[in-house]
């Protein structure tokens, strides 16, 4: 710009200060600019806000607090807060966090919040979904964060977690998931601490697959997990029974990432492994947790070893153990003793079993011992009623259920099933239909195995029209829980019964518990009506249960003999980007289904992503593949595929060597 025009610019902005300019320096003016000097604007700006922190300190913030919180209505809540407008974000953030009703601080920010920008209203929103996590507000606190986004004012990871660990509190996962979704908007990642919370609560709600889902959205974040979500994590997969990916955790994913395993770490997967009958494995693991990763037993692993050296027929091993257990400085508690009488039954050493319980009730008698301080629950009884039992005394079992009503231990449906199948084994079964009629008259609680008992007895004497009777009692049933009924009909084989009772409940909205999907599917799957899985697979979905491994493949089968190959192919994608751990049955019945439809080209494609995963058994994935091939006559591609599985043998041979 010449310098004759840069002055005449100069001359012509109006200076409300009239400082002289500079020739030299007017070419610096910008004529769109506003008129006052920016340092001299941010004099200003500054003496303002000097000013009004000034102002702010000489208001009497508790009789303010006071006076809004006599205010019945909104016009109140403005004409005590006249005087001081326009607020500051300080002052308003002083405002809410005194005030104790949330809905309160609701209409104070509506009131307020024009007075400020958008980000400065952060930090009171944040203050009232605190307030209103901390009064039980969360439908009250979820809105807010919903309206926060809505006003342009983005949620921090205050904000989130703040909300995320109240809904987890309080148990509503499904609630608290839902926001997982704008967090990834909002550039928000979760926290370590708020995943490992979410895990837990869904295992503590039983819901292992969600469980699962959420630990692999906390590796896909790039997040490292520590001990407690290691734990949960190996938890969960003990849940839905995939125990080599637990074992993998244990023994190679947390060793590379330098987390040391405690006793809670090695509990689950000897639980599983005794679940599953694998006693021997669990004795070898428990061996390893004691001399190699040098980690102390707690109560619950030595519970679940003795009841494995039991099944294994070790009772003298058990014993051993039992009795070094307060040496190891771990008190035995009532489910030690009652496992240990448990083993002393199963092996036939009755005397055994009699010496400890006659300790236990010492102790329940105040008379000490060595039994001292543990006392007989309502399953020692149950225990030790199943060995007289099994050692034909069916008279002392009953003197036994008078007994422990006397000391106030009060027999549950176990007690009653057990003592009615050793009548029923005895030759007895009228003293038992007897008791059995009088339990129901009495409204006691019936169990799928109480009722379970009397179905069989009846069966086994050739009472097959009272057998019936019973389970026709059960297509209306009065005093029984219709998804107790569905169960116990579904276990016994009754699929017309079982199938007619879960359509009227379904109907009603009275199926919650997914264990009476499961049992359906599974009931449909064994007599080969695979519509019907399917329906109920359908059902199940529609409640927002996420399914475990085992449903997932009943229903891929069910589509597989049904010849609805595509929408197998989509349930399992689906679940998969869902992120659901599946077991080797659940991708081996995917490659077969793939095979089937002789899709061979993604049949590699699966084949290869799977080689890739270290959960995967490489062995019996290659003979899974070889096998389709087989079957569809393409033998060069099977025998070359068994060729690499004998070569790779060979070479951990001789790695081994």
């Amino acid at each position: 710009m010449p310098p004759t025009t840069a002055a005449a610019a100069a001359t012509a902005l109006p200076s409300p200060s009239h400082r002289r300019v500079p020739a030299a320096k007017s070419v610096w003016l910008n004529p769109n600019l506003p008129t006052s000097h920016p340092l001299h604007q941010r004099h200003k700006s500054a003496a303002e806000l000097q000013q009004r922190q000034h102002e702010d300190r000489t208001i009497d913030v508790p009789a303010l607090v006071t006076a809004l919180s006599a205010a019945r209505k909104a016009p109140d809540l403005a004409a005590v807060l006249a005087p001081h407008r326009p607020v500051s974000a300080r002052l308003l953030g002083a405002l809410l966090s005194r005030l104790t009703d949330p809905r309160r601080g609701v209409a104070l920010l509506d009131l307020l919040a024009p007075d400020l920008p958008a980000p400065a209203l952060l930090i009171p929103y944040n203050l009232l979904l605190r307030s209103a996590c901390r009064a039980g507000e969360l439908r009250l606190a979820s809105g807010l964060l919903l309206e926060m986004r809505e006003r342009g004012v983005t949620p921090d990871a205050f904000s989130y977690s703040t909300l995320l660990a109240a809904l987890t509190r309080a148990g509503h996962l499904d609630h608290a998931l839902t926001f997982l979704p704008l967090m990834e908007d909002d550039a928000v990642a979760p926290d370590l601490i708020l995943f490992s919370n979410l895990i837990h609560l869904a295992l503590r709600g039983g819901d292992a697959p969600k469980a699962l889902t959420l630990f692999s959205r906390l590796r896909a974040a790039g997040i490292r997990p520590d001990l407690k979500a290691y734990n949960a994590a190996v938890a969960a997969y003990c849940k839905s029974d995939l125990i080599r990916d637990a074992k993998w955790l244990l023994l190679h994913d947390m060793p590379a990432h330098g987390v040391a395993p405690d006793a809670q770490t090695y509990s689950p997967i000897l639980s599983a492994l005794a679940r599953r009958g694998r006693h021997l494995a669990a004795v070898s693991l428990f061996s390893h947790m004691r001399a190699v990763a040098r980690v102390k037993p707690d109560l619950s692993v030595f519970n679940i070893i003795l009841n494995a050296y039991g099944q294994l027929d070790l009772a003298r091993e058990a014993d051993r153990l039992f009795w070094s257990m307060r040496r190891a400085g771990v008190p035995p508690s009532v489910v030690t003793y009652n496992t240990m009488l448990r083993v002393y039954g199963d092996a036939g050493l009755f005397g055994e079993a009699v010496h400890l319980f006659d300790l236990m009730r010492s102790a329940s008698d105040g008379n000490g011992g060595a039994g001292s301080g543990v006392k007989p629950n309502v399953v020692t009884y149950n225990t030790v009623i199943a060995i007289y039992g099994k050692s034909l005394e069916d008279e002392k079992a009953g003197r036994l259920v008078q007994d422990m009503q006397a000391i106030g231990v009060q027999p549950d449906a176990i007690t009653y099933s057990t003592i009615l199948s050793i009548w029923v084994k005895a030759g007895k079964l009228d003293r038992a239909a007897k008791l059995f009629e009088k339990l129901r008259e009495a409204g006691t609680e019936i169990d799928p195995v109480l009722y379970q008992t009397m179905v069989v007895g009846y069966e086994r004497a050739g009472l097959v029209s009272q057998a019936k009777r019973l389970l026709r009692d059960l297509k209306d049933p009065e005093g029984i829980p219709k998804e107790t009924a569905i169960k116990i009909l579904a276990s016994a084989g009754r699929l017309e019964e079982a199938a007619w009772l879960f359509r009227r409940a379904a109907n009603t909205g009275e199926i919650k518990d997914s264990s009476v999907h499961r049992a359906m599917m599974d009931l449909y799957a064994k007599n080969r009506r695979h519509r019907n899985v399917i329906e109920v697979f359908d059902e199940m979905r529609k409640l927002g249960q996420l399914p475990d491994s085992e449903t997932i493949a009943t229903a891929m089968n069910a589509y597989g003999k049904l010849k609805d190959f595509d929408k197998a192919a989509a349930l399992y994608q689906a679940m998969r980007e869902a992120g659901c751990v599946f077991s080797d049955r659940v991708h081996f019945q995917m490659i077969s289904l793939l095979g089937a439809q002789k899709d061979f080209k993604e049949l590699e494609v699966l084949v290869g992503e799977l080689s890739h995963d270290p959960s995967i058994d490489k062995r019996e994935l290659y003979l899974v593949a070889a096998g389709v091939y087989e079957r569809a006559y393409k033998i060069d591609k099977a025998s070359q595929i068994i060729s690499q599985i004998r070569s790779s043998n060979e070479f951990d041979v001789q790695k081994v060597r």
